[in-house]
């Protein structure tokens, strides 16, 4: 169906869904990560004119295609990749669906390269945090993309941290496929209940506003904090109605945000996109939903796994280069290898949604240190890793020098050897320095 077909049913949009399915062999791989862009001296967070601007439109001697709003530079095309921005500035890389982890770090290097090579004559430095470490939130910038003034002024209604989570936080992401509805249930059931095991593994917020917060992912909590409407664990899930069908009726009844049309974004804040499918969305009365409706509104929802055309693990915070690297890694070789896969989901076929609420509540403060029934997620995420080492081991994709895929999980590794993750690194670093935060920054900018 194209972009601009009517959609007036849930079956158009289940048929939309359905088209994520594909065969094993064409399973792809994407990442997404953000970082903040900090002046080098002031450590303030780069503005649009002074700083933002510049960067994307110095990128364009990369070979990125502009993309405006109003005449206003806001984001960049180069082939199904893409540089956007979050709402305070943070950068950010949509990359490209790839077929193997050795592709996506190749991507995720080249990207870097480039973006340093803009900023360091401009005085910025780029850096890999789940939350902003220095940062008031009245002291930040906002882009100027209009769906975000929509967000901004909605935001609050809803929850004491949403403007925090817009302006304050970074993240990376995998997007990963799925062969059937079946495959897409499981490999969702599974991603839920991992999360928290992710989200540990990959603390990295432990410092906001100059000082200790007193979380391992200071990220996770403020999302818990932003909108009880569109976050957090999806208890449905788990249920045996589970499927294409029972994740659109949730998403109906997610309220919508705005709605797009000839370059202008519609203020539809808190109202339902069931009316958008009767042609009677009060914002915008007597037109029909598009599909380019539908996936936007897919964007609107921010749980821990999110499912479009494939699934998102969303649970990780931003970080260091061999960090972004190893997130995918971790994820692709459980869900991408069957016999991982199904050793995973025996791991936790026992875990119930009570366990998972538990588990979402206190991985925010207490990270690996987290148990269930008497197993610490340090415990937990040590067989996580066999499991992903074997699944990519099977894979047998390796690079030029003859490794395979394998050698991303070297991060996450000595993560679980030591008990010492990136948010206790950041904490041991801020208490070295002696609280100087333009050290620790400056020993992470990319």
């Amino acid at each position: 169906m194209e972009e601009n077909f009517p959609v007036t049913s849930k079956d158009d949009l289940i048929k939309d869904l359905m088209q994520g399915c594909r065969p094993v062999a064409a399973f792809r791989i994407g990442v997404e990560h953000e970082k903040f862009i900090f002046d080098q001296i002031t450590l303030k967070r780069a503005s649009y004119e002074e700083g933002i601007r510049k960067i994307l439109y110095g990128l364009q001697d990369f070979g990125w295609r502009p993309i405006f709003e109003d005449d206003v530079l806001i984001a960049l095309q180069k082939g199904s990749a893409s540089v956007s921005l979050e709402p305070a500035g943070q950068l950010e890389l949509s990359g490209s669906p790839l077929r193997s982890l050795h592709e996506t770090a190749k991507e995720l290097h080249d990207h870097l390269k480039e973006v340093k090579r803009i900023i360091e004559p401009l005085g910025f430095i780029a850096t890999g945090l789940g939350c902003d470490p220095v940062s008031k939130r009245d002291e930040l910038p906002w882009m100027p993309k209009d769906r975000y003034r929509i967000m901004r002024a909605y935001m609050p209604e809803k929850g004491k941290h949403g403007l925090d989570m817009m302006t304050s936080t970074c993240t990376v992401q995998v997007n990963l496929d799925f062969s059937s509805e079946q495959d897409m249930v499981r490999k969702f059931r599974l991603g839920l209940a991992l999360q928290p095991v992710a989200t540990a593994l990959f603390a990295n917020s432990s410092l906001s506003q100059g000082q200790p917060n007193g979380f391992e992912c200071f990220r996770r909590f403020i999302w818990a904090h932003t909108d009880p409407d569109r976050c957090g664990l999806l208890n449905f899930v788990f249920e045996e109605s589970m499927g294409f069908e029972r994740y659109i009726d949730y998403m109906l009844d997610v309220p919508m945000y705005f709605v797009y049309r000839k370059g202008k974004y519609i203020d539809a804040a808190g109202q339902s996109f069931k009316d958008f499918l009767r042609g009677s969305l009060p914002a915008y009365p007597g037109h029909l939903a598009t599909l380019q409706d539908w996936h936007d509104h897919l964007t609107v929802a921010f749980p821990e796994v999110r499912l479009k055309r494939y699934l998102e693990m969303r649970g990780a915070d931003a970080g260091s280069e061999a960090h972004v690297n190893a997130l995918p890694a971790f994820w692709t070789g459980l869900l991408y290898d069957e016999q991982s896969l199904n050793a995973a989901c025996d791991l936790v076929s026992e875990w119930t949604v009570e366990d998972l609420q538990m588990l979402y509540q206190k991985v925010a403060k207490e990270g690996l240190a987290t148990s269930l029934r008497g197993q610490s997620f340090q415990e937990i995420a040590r067989v996580c890793l066999s499991l992903a080492r074997e699944g990519l081991d099977r894979r047998a994709l390796k690079n030029q020098s003859g490794q395979d895929e394998s050698i991303y999980l070297a991060y996450v590794e000595d993560i679980i050897r030591s008990g010492k993750t990136a948010a206790q690194k950041l904490l041991e670093d801020y208490h070295a320095s002696g609280g100087d935060m333009r050290q620790v920054l400056s020993s992470r900018q990319f």
